[in-house]
C-alpha cells in the first residue's frame, strides 16, 4: 500500500512540472510583436538575390516551369523540346546560392535526353559550355536589371 505522504508528493511534483511547462510556454511568447506578415511600409523579401532570381526566370522563360522556390533559390524547368530538333529534349535546374549579385552565386545544371525512336528517352551528355552559356545569360540579364533599377 502506498502511504499518504508519498502519494501527496506525486501530485505536488506533477503540479510543479505543469507550472514549469506553463512558464516555459509563456517565455516563448516574448520577443517580436509581430511574427506573421510584415508591418505596413515593409515588403516581404525573397531569400536570394532578387536580380539573379528575376534574371533566371526571364532567361528560362522559353522552357516550361516545373517549380520555383524563391526562398531556397531553386528553379526547375520541365522538359523542353526544340521544334527544330524533336529528337532532343532539355531540362534545367538553377541554384541561386548567394544573396549578392556574384558570378559564383549561381549554379546551372542542364540535362539532355535523346529520343530512342520508340517513344522513350535516353540520357545524353551535355556539353559543359551549355551550362556556362546559360549562367552567363542569367548574369548578363541580372546586371541589366540592376542597372535599370539604379537609374
Amino acid at each position: 500500500m502506498i502511504s499518504q505522504k508519498r502519494r501527496g508528493w506525486g501530485l505536488r511534483g506533477s503540479g510543479n512540472i505543469l507550472a514549469i511547462i506553463g512558464m516555459l510556454g509563456l517565455a516563448a511568447c516574448g520577443g517580436k510583436a509581430s511574427h506573421g506578415s510584415p508591418k505596413a511600409g515593409q515588403t516581404a523579401t525573397i531569400g536570394v538575390n532578387s536580380y539573379l532570381w528575376r534574371a533566371t526566370l526571364d532567361t528560362l522563360a522559353f522552357m516550361p516551369l516545373q517549380s520555383a522556390d524563391p526562398y531556397g533559390g531553386v528553379v526547375n524547368t520541365d522538359w523542353y523540346v526544340d521544334p527544330q530538333r524533336p529528337t532532343e529534349r532539355f531540362k534545367a535546374t538553377v541554384y541561386i546560392l548567394d544573396g549578392r549579385l556574384r558570378a559564383d552565386g549561381l549554379n546551372v545544371t542542364i540535362f539532355k535526353e535523346i529520343s530512342n525512336g520508340q517513344g522513350g528517352w535516353t540520357p545524353s551528355p551535355v556539353a559543359d559550355q551549355t551550362s556556362v552559356d546559360i549562367e552567363n545569360a542569367i548574369l548578363t540579364r541580372a546586371r541589366e536589371l540592376r542597372l535599370s533599377n539604379l537609374r
